[in-house]
C-alpha cells in the first residue's frame, strides 16, 4: 500500500506566509520610518518565540503591543508550529488544528492553510503516523545546485554521479597524524 506524506516543512510553511501578508497589509497604516522599522524586523516575526533572544522579544513584544492584527497573526504562527513540534499521534494533532482552524478562520490571510489541510488532510496528517520528512533529498538538491553553479556544463548524470560518490556526502573517517611526546618514525605518531 502507497502512504503519501506532505513533508511538514511545506506546510509549516504557510504560517510564515500568511504572517507575512499580515505585515505587509500593516504597512500602509505606518509613518515611512515605521514601515522601514517593520521591513527590517520582519525577521523577528518570522523566526519562533522560543529562538529569540532578549533584544529581539523586545523588539517583537513592541510591535504586537501596538498592532492587534499582527499580534493574532503571530500567536497564530507560533500555536500552528507547535501542532507540528508536539509529539503527539494524528488524531490529538487533527483535534489541535481544528481547534486552531477555528480561530484562525477569523484572521483572512490564514485561509489558505486551513483550505490546504482541508484538501489534502489525509497525506498532510500521515506526517503524525509516519515522522519522514524529506530534508536530505532538499540537502542534496541544495548541493547538486552549487555544484553546478560551479561546474557550468555538467549534464544530470554527471551531477548525479558526482553526489553519489564524492566523498563529501559519505563521511569518511581518516587517520589523523600529529606530532607525539615519545619518539618515534620522523617524531610523528599515528593515531590518537
Amino acid at each position: 500500500m502507497l502512504i503519501v506524506v506532505v513533508d511538514k516543512f511545506h506546510v509549516v510553511r504557510m504560517a510564515n506566509e500568511a504572517m507575512e501578508k499580515v505585515r505587509k497589509s500593516l504597512r500602509t497604516s505606518l509613518q515611512p520610518n515605521q514601515r522601514r522599522t517593520l521591513m527590517h524586523d520582519r525577521f523577528i516575526l518570522l523566526k519562533r518565540n522560543r529562538d529569540l533572544d532578549l533584544q529581539q522579544g523586545l523588539l517583537l513584544s513592541t510591535w504586537l503591543g501596538n498592532h492587534k492584527d499582527l499580534e493574532t497573526a503571530y500567536r497564530l504562527k507560533e500555536a500552528f508550529y507547535d501542532i507540528w513540534d508536539a509529539s503527539m499521534g494524528r488524531d490529538d494533532a487533527i483535534r489541535r488544528y481544528r481547534s486552531w482552524a477555528t480561530e484562525a478562520a477569523q484572521l483572512g490571510e490564514f485561509r489558505p492553510i486551513i483550505v490546504a489541510l482541508t484538501n489534502w488532510e489525509k497525506e498532510i496528517f500521515a506526517y503524525f503516523d509516519h515522522k519522514i520528512t524529506n530534508a536530505y533529498t532538499e540537502s542534496l538538491n541544495g548541493l547538486i545546485k552549487v555544484m553546478n553553479r560551479l561546474g557550468r556544463g555538467y549534464s544530470f548524470e554527471a551531477l548525479r554521479a558526482k553526489i553519489l560518490f564524492t566523498g563529501s556526502v559519505h563521511k569518511i573517517k581518516r587517520p589523523s597524524f600529529g606530532r607525539s611526546s615519545s619518539p618515534g618514525l620522523m617524531g610523528y605518531s599515528t593515531g590518537s
